[in-house]
């Protein structure tokens, strides 16, 4: 496959999985969202990676899905390709989740939606001081995809899981480190070299040791994602049709508070 919104890079047993859309904040697209499970999938098959690596150009790693995409598909009455945007989402975290090998996530800026969703995916997620984790689906009538409530609820529990989803609050790197989302805070110019040295850290085991504590991690917690993903895509596609979709979609182009009605 030719990437056109991602970059990938191998060296020396590392893998660079990096988003290259910033001028849409890193939104995900329908390429977007196969490449990067195209990328996963060469991590997994490769004998040589040992580790994964998931960044992202521009000043925000990821707004989630891509708004101008949201909002064509309202405009054009193609809810189906967001529904397959959903789909795909999940699977993205399924795959890291999966991967018998170490994932590490370098968050900076925003990290939204299901971007923020798949850094819970993570193993390790090193975030600079500027950056903001927001579950911010409820703005648009929208409910946590990739995999997010899932996931949320076994890192940091129910209670919290619930309410940052309700609230759509952002968590700052200072307090997602204090509920265990986040493994490191460095200042921004720090963030490469703090990177390279949990590289090399990780680098000293052996990968049979992640696989094992990766599959037993798997067996312990989320052994029940495909039950669960399916009654997530159920439930953002129905949500998806309602008009309070719509209408959160246009306030936000329109900057405006939306006028949610249930409906």
């Amino acid at each position: 496959m030719t990437y056109t919104t991602i970059r990938y890079e191998v060296e020396e047993q590392i893998a660079r999985l990096t988003l290259c859309r910033p001028e849409v904040s890193n939104g995900f697209n329908i390429p977007m969202c196969e490449e990067i499970l195209d990328a996963i999938g060469q991590t997994a098959k490769s004998t040589e990676i040992a580790i994964l690596i998931l960044q992202a150009e521009g000043s925000i790693f990821s707004v989630g899905g891509d708004l101008a995409e949201m909002k064509r598909a309202v405009d054009e009455d193609d809810i189906a390709s967001l529904l397959r945007i959903a789909e795909l989402v999940n699977r993205i975290s399924f795959a890291l989740k999966k991967l018998s090998k170490p994932v590490i996530l370098l968050a900076d800026g925003a990290v939204a939606g299901a971007a923020a969703n798949m850094a819970v995916a993570a193993d390790f997620v090193l975030a600079s001081d500027k950056t903001k984790f927001i579950q911010a689906f409820v703005g648009v009538g929208l409910a946590p995809d990739a995999g997010g409530l899932f996931l949320l609820s076994r890192s940091i529990g129910a209670t919290r899981a619930s309410q940052l989803a309700m609230t759509g609050e952002s968590l700052t790197a200072e307090k997602a480190l204090e509920y265990g989302l986040v493994y490191r805070v460095v200042e921004r110019d720090k963030l490469a070299k703090t990177c390279q040295q949990l590289v090399k850290r990780l680098l000293r085991y052996s990968p049979n040791s992640y696989r094992a504590i990766k599959e037993l991690m798997w067996k312990s917690e989320f052994e029940q994602w495909e039950e669960y993903a399916q009654l997530e895509l159920s439930l953002q596609g129905e949500l998806a049709f309602k008009e309070d979709f719509k209408e959160g979609v246009r306030a936000h182009f329109e900057r405006r508070r939306p006028r949610f009605t249930g409906q």
